[in-house]
């Protein structure tokens, strides 16, 4: 019996990735742990391998379909088996026969399969006869409802009782917006922080269903116009890129964004790094940077500020201090921006923090970062100073409160002591959520960098 090769689960907020490419062809012989297809997530691209030996037969989907976790993409068997579902699977299979590619002892999670992403005949929603007999008689769409039967993969009645009991998270805007427009919640597909609905969501499902004739007034996108212009090509969001679409658009609609710049004297700093650079490349393996040094000083600060080491909670009703200090370094990659998060940076020394973050950038450069490097960050240090930029305003990474961006490092002339001298001075640039941090405190925070910096950390 052939076995089927499923995508697996890349992570507690992966609920589907873009086939990127195959590695063997249809019909090619292969090994338990080769690597078959390259798959790429909201975060990274990823390796799927074989699960069993025999000949690989590839399903119906093609590179570039966008697939929900936990979906059969091939099955591994004889040469002349040819593709199709393991009976396994089946709608009449026991749970106990069922098959992923989870650990049997590993905790399950999937999220539910967006209805749009059902398009092919034989991609069922696995469930028992009980379960789509609730479900029919209340009008629910099993595509919504999180299936917990046979490991993972197969709606059972409880789960549909357990849907109508459910009540999805959302934000209080988002909340007040679906009563006002009479919309379901629990249809609405959440993108915010662990599935959190939020309003474009909710925007987004009434205008698919109404059609453009008739636009929520709350929907920023109603006034688009679109000239008629001749276009050279056309390149589908998705990935990093549509990570950061949807990121970003969160953030500035649900955040009261305020940005505080101080100018910093860096001289001492300079002078630092220069002796570092001398002194430890060497024996480091690496040369200390400027990321390095204000990095480690910002994540040792911050236990001192724990309202700028502090995050939303998912229904928006609390603010969460964190126990831990995760800083998160962005990074300009070919993918698109990535936030690599060194964790409990505050408890490293600067040799260990610049190790770290090496590891970090070069996994994420070439498209290798595993999950665990991108999620849990409760700061983030974002720095265009090699750019030449001087200052700016960066978006705050949610559901984190706060963002330091760094500034190029120049020559200026400046007054010191009465003085007339040459010094080496940056900006700093703090965004921070109004919401929840006053300026006051935003700038006690931010006199204490800069002091940091002042003084040569």
């Amino acid at each position: 019996m052939s076995e089927d090769l499923f995508i697996p689960k890349l992570g507690q907020t992966v609920e589907e990735v873009v086939l990127i490419n195959w590695l063997v062809e249809d019909g090619e012989k292969v090994e338990f742990g080769d690597p078959v297809l390259e798959v790429e997530t909201d975060k990274a691209v990823f390796n799927v391998e074989a699960n069993a030996n025999g000949f690989l037969h590839i399903g119906p989907y093609k590179v570039g379909d966008s697939v929900p976790v936990l979906t059969v993409i091939a099955t591994i068997g004889k040469q002349d088996e040819g593709f199709s579902l393991n009976a396994s699977v089946s709608e009449s299979s026991s749970t106990n026969d069922i098959k992923t590619v989870q650990s049997r002892d590993e905790e399950v999670e999937i999220s539910p399969v967006r209805p749009e992403a059902a398009v092919d005949v034989d991609q069922k929603i696995f469930a028992s006869p009980r379960a789509r007999h609730l479900a029919k008689e209340k009008g629910i769409n099993l595509s919504l409802v999180r299936p917990s039967g046979g490991g993972g993969v197969r709606v059972i009645e409880e789960d549909v009782l357990g849907y109508l009991h459910s009540k999805p998270k959302a934000t209080p805007v988002a909340a007040a917006m679906a009563e006002e427009l009479g919309q379901d919640l629990r249809e609405v597909t959440g993108t915010g922080p662990k599935g959190v609905i939020t309003r474009s969501n909710v925007a987004s499902l009434v205008r698919e269903k109404l059609g453009d004739a008739v636009k929520p007034v709350d929907d920023q996108d109603s006034s688009v116009s679109y000239a008629t212009v001749e276009i050279n090509t056309r390149e589908p969001l998705r990935g990093i890129r549509k990570l950061i679409f949807d990121r970003m658009a969160q953030s500035d609609q649900t955040t009261a964004r305020v940005t505080l710049m101080m100018e910093v004297d860096a001289t001492a700093l300079v002078g630092l790094r220069e002796e570092l650079k001398a002194q430890k490349t060497e024996l480091w393996g690496f040369t200390p940077g400027y990321n390095d040094l204000i990095g480690s000083l910002v994540a040792r600060l911050l236990p001192d500020f724990p309202y700028m080491n502090a995050r939303v909670s998912a229904d928006g009703r609390q603010v969460e201090y964190l126990g831990e200090v995760n800083l998160g370094i962005a990074v300009d990659t070919d993918r698109g921006l990535i936030v690599p998060v060194i964790k409990h940076a505050d408890q490293m020394g600067l040799r260990d923090f610049g190790k770290e973050l090496r590891q970090l950038v070069e996994r994420a450069k070439e498209g290798r970062s595993r999950p665990a490097d991108l999620d849990g960050g409760t700061f983030t240090i974002t720095n265009l100073g090699n750019f030449d930029v001087d200052a700016f305003t960066p978006i705050i990474n949610l559901p984190e409160v706060g963002i330091l961006g760094l500034g190029r490092i120049a020559d200026k002339v400046v007054t010191q002591a009465g003085e007339i001298q040459i010094r080496k001075m940056m900006t700093l640039s703090l965004v921070f959520d109004h919401r929840l941090i006053d300026g006051a405190p935003a700038a006690r925070f931010l006199q204490e960098v800069k002091q940091g910096i002042e003084d040569g950390i």
